[in-house]
């Protein structure tokens, strides 16, 4: 029945209000009370004395009965609501203005009596009612001295039997009324305040619920849900929903992302396979060849199947590399070296590599790198790796009698490197792909010797670990340019 945090709440606050008023009927009544037996002991606080001094109330050291009787009979006729005792030093009671029959104690405390006589504690100050064996009752005292000799007190309950029946009548009457309709008051205006309260507070928790629910019930993990929320209040409500938000949107970014990384998965093992049965498949048909009609082939037939098997071995050893090489990337086996080097002497170092690879071309190899260039910061082995790749790549996609420029530039914190050629560049729609593992633009899928589809793919992922991008401008029969920066070296 109570399942919801604002049921919950509704509850508690009107019981905490139960309990408040209850206190309050509880304190009123007796602070109420506790005010006029204080008011009643200080008006009447010499009213004993004034009695006890009115007549002589023992003769020859014995109780004077008519006179105790005359006096009694007199005060309660003027006023009914005292009591009147006399009681010995002892406290034991020996006169009394009442029946027999509802005095219920022979004797009274004397301590009571004796701080009321001294002064020693604050009022008010209750004694013993004789006419309650456990009850007690403001009271006044006062002594009984006769020819010096102290021969007992006069006691006086202020609040006598008769008082507290009218007053409890009256008091009972009045104080339930009016407690009962305060504790309705605030039971209604503070539910009500309260509630209202309530339901501002746990409305936004019930969006909340409600969009996590929506949110887990959808298939496609749509974020759609949160769209309603209001996180801009700083609270502990608004920090969780901006927290579930964010969530939401990571699981969905997460779900997207193996979805894509299924995808490219799955095309990954196609490519694989492919890439790898070509060279195995061509590999085996030439060595049986060789085995089956090897009486058969002349010695330079024999010689041109080799040739081709051996071609096709190093396409496979080339490919099986790069896939060993892009899985450590992807693993990261061995850490970033990130040290101060001089990328023009790399670059330079790197075409001199290549000079012999593009004379065979019959393309060239240019180098723009001005003087007086920073360090950069980075693992140089592995952007050596970025550079071979690039420039295999332009060697491999350039005409002969075309050219290849490698450019650097000082770029405020950073040197931008441009690899160029003039080849037979990309078309546009294939530019989103050529760093994807194993995508070749041409659609036949023809591997040239050594090219498995990974170079690129290397590339992007050795400048990742830099923390840099790479970009690719290129148009059909004008060329491509890659280019990425580094990190200038800290002076």
């Amino acid at each position: 029945m109570v399942k919801t945090l604002y049921s919950k709440l509704a509850l508690v606050l009107i019981g905490v209000i139960a309990v408040l008023g209850l206190g309050y009927l509880f304190l009123t009544v007796q602070t109420v009370r506790m005010h006029q037996q204080e008011v009643r002991q200080q008006l009447n606080r010499t009213l004993a004395e004034n009695l006890a001094a009115k007549k002589p109330l023992f003769t020859d050291g014995k109780i004077d009965e008519a006179a105790i009787h005359d006096l009694f009979e007199f005060y309660m006729v003027v006023n009914p609501a005292i009591e009147n005792y006399i009681i010995d030093p002892s406290g034991t009671i020996l006169s009394y203005s009442a029946p027999p029959w509802k005095v219920q104690r022979i004797a009274v405390s004397m301590k009571p009596i004796h701080q009321l006589l001294e002064g020693t504690k604050a009022l008010p100050i209750l004694g013993d009612d004789p006419r309650d064996p456990e009850g007690q009752k403001v009271f006044s005292a006062a002594s009984i001295v006769v020819d010096g000799k102290q021969e007992g007190y006069l006691y006086v309950v202020l609040g006598g039997e008769q008082y507290e029946s009218i007053a409890s009548l009256l008091q009972g009457s009045y104080m339930f009324r009016l407690s009962t309709w305060v504790i309705i008051a605030s039971l209604v205006v503070g539910s009500g305040a309260g509630l209202i309260l309530f339901n501002l507070i746990t409305r936004r928790l019930t969006k909340l619920s409600t969009a996590m629910k929506h949110f887990d019930a959808e298939d496609s993990m749509h974020t759609a849900a949160f769209a309603e929320i209001d996180t801009t209040c700083k609270d502990e409500i608004g920090q969780l929903g901006a927290s579930f938000q964010t969530m939401a949107e990571r699981i969905a970014k997460q779900m997207r992302e193996l979805e894509q990384t299924d995808t490219l998965r799955r095309e990954l093992v196609a490519n694989v396979s492919h890439d790898l049965r070509t060279p195995i498949a061509s590999l085996q048909g030439y060595i049986e060849t060789l085995l089956l009609k090897r009486d058969q082939l002349s010695d330079s037939e024999q010689r041109q199947y080799l040739e081709i098997a051996m071609k096709h071995s190093l396409t496979l050893a080339s490919l099986v590399e790069q896939l060993f090489e892009l899985a450590k990337l992807d693993a990261q086996i061995d850490p970033v070296h990130q040290e101060p080097f001089a990328m023009g002497d790399l670059v330079q170092d790197i075409i001199a590599k290549f000079t012999l690879s593009a004379e065979v071309a019959e393309v060239s190899i240019h180098a723009e790198i001005p003087r007086d260039l920073p360090l950069v910061t980075g693992d140089i082995a592995l952007i050596e790796r970025v550079f071979e790749n690039l420039l295999e790549n332009a060697i491999r996609h350039t005409p002969k009698q075309g050219s290849i420029t490698v450019t650097l530039q000082r770029k405020e914190s950073t040197i931008s490197v441009t690899v160029g050629d003039n080849g037979c560049g990309i078309p546009e729609s294939a530019l989103p792909r050529i760093f994807d593992r194993f995508y070749q633009v041409d659609s036949t899928r023809t591997t040239s010797a050594h090219h498995g589809g990974l170079g690129l793919a290397i590339v992007k992922r050795i400048l990742e670990l830099h923390q840099q991008p790479i970009l690719v401008e290129s148009q059909p029969e004008q060329g491509t340019r890659f280019n990425f920066t580094l990190q200038v070296a800290p002076a």
